[in-house]
């Protein structure tokens, strides 16, 4: 009887070891993959909880979330954009007071989400080429300076530049809008798309001057030695705009336990540092180290607009609509 209290006992153990080790959950990201793999391999390693990944824009995962309807694998979608966020809101469950209560700012009132990381939009430039006298104190009156005709670059379709032109509508109205996308077109600026990466490899190639971007990008390029200047516009000012990061469960999860403890595990210190430390983004949690590359949260917060995160998927239609009235889109 005793053998067979024993044999049932392994037997239990190694089922519960099967089931901890086929725990699974589907993430789709419209983050890079040089962000994101890295936390992912770190995150199985450490709990062996399987961890498929669908990379693509958020424009192009929202479709396919949209399109899959109640049949979709996703488990957690992880955006870049805020607008996509508020997007999919309705197709988020409410998140427990464990994981909304860890960042210490940017949770949404609906707490179907929460934010990851935190990017600040910034102008970079060619310091061969500019000094920071040359360059104004607001993105509104970048549309002005005809010397740099033909020399900017910008990335229209990126969700981060949408969410900076729906906040500048939301901010200073549909019409200065329109007049300062009108003023950027007449001058020429060279379209990248959605890759900030190759816009900052012109740069540092002497193909233009000057680019609108996040900040960090610019630190990616600092860090590998490379000559670029980071140029930040005055406190309050539109392009000091702060934009997050953030994730939410989505309904059609198939494993809500596991999906909790990723996100939570995202807030968590470890996780966290890797965004300031190798990605140079700011965390959203306190006790995070940043690079002295890093200007102080506070600083950079103080910088930024207020304006209402949670309606920025509203401000997004806007501005598309208005990139599309231009033809900019």
């Amino acid at each position: 009887m005793k053998r067979l209290f024993l044999a049932m006992g392994a037997a239990i153990t190694l089922a519960a070891s099967a089931v901890s080790q086929t725990q699974e959950i589907t993430v789709y990201t419209g983050r890079g993959k040089g962000l994101v793999d890295p936390l992912v391999q770190a995150y199985q390693a450490e709990t062996g909880t399987k961890i498929n990944v669908r990379y693509g824009t958020d424009a192009q995962l929202l479709a396919a979330v949209q399109e899959e309807g109640t049949a979709s694998p996703a488990s957690i979608f992880w955006a870049n954009s805020t607008g996509t966020l508020g997007i999919l809101s309705k197709n988020f469950l409410p998140l427990p007071s464990s994981i909304t209560t860890k960042p210490n700012a940017f949770v949404p009132d609906s707490k179907r989400w929460t934010p990851l990381s935190i990017r600040f939009r910034v102008l970079a430039y060619n310091p061969a080429k500019i000094k920071p006298a040359d360059l104004p104190s607001s993105v509104m009156d970048l549309a002005k300076l005809s010397n740099f005709k033909g020399r900017i670059g910008w990335t229209p379709t990126y969700s981060s530049f949408q969410d900076f032109i729906g906040a500048m509508a939301a901010t200073k109205g549909d019409e200065a809008t329109r007049n300062w996308l009108s003023g950027m077109k007449s001058l020429e600026p060279k379209s990248y798309g959605t890759n900030n990466t190759q816009m900052l490899e012109a740069l540092r190639a002497g193909e233009i001057d000057i680019a609108l971007t996040n900040h960090y990008y610019v630190l990616r390029f600092t860090k590998a030695g490379y000559q670029i200047g980071t140029h930040y516009f005055a406190q309050g000012d539109i392009g000091s705009l702060a934009l997050v990061t953030g994730a939410g469960i989505l309904r059609t999860n198939k494993n809500l336990s596991a999906s909790q403890k990723f996100l939570t595990w995202l807030l968590s210190p470890k996780a966290q540092q890797f965004f300031s430390g190798e990605i140079f983004e700011y965390p959203v949690i306190k006790g995070a180290i940043l690079p002295s590359s890093l200007l102080p949260l506070n600083e950079m917060l103080n910088r930024s607009p207020k304006i209402d995160y949670d309606k920025l998927s509203e401000y997004v239609d806007n501005a598309q609509k208005l990139l599309r009235e231009q033809g900019i889109i």
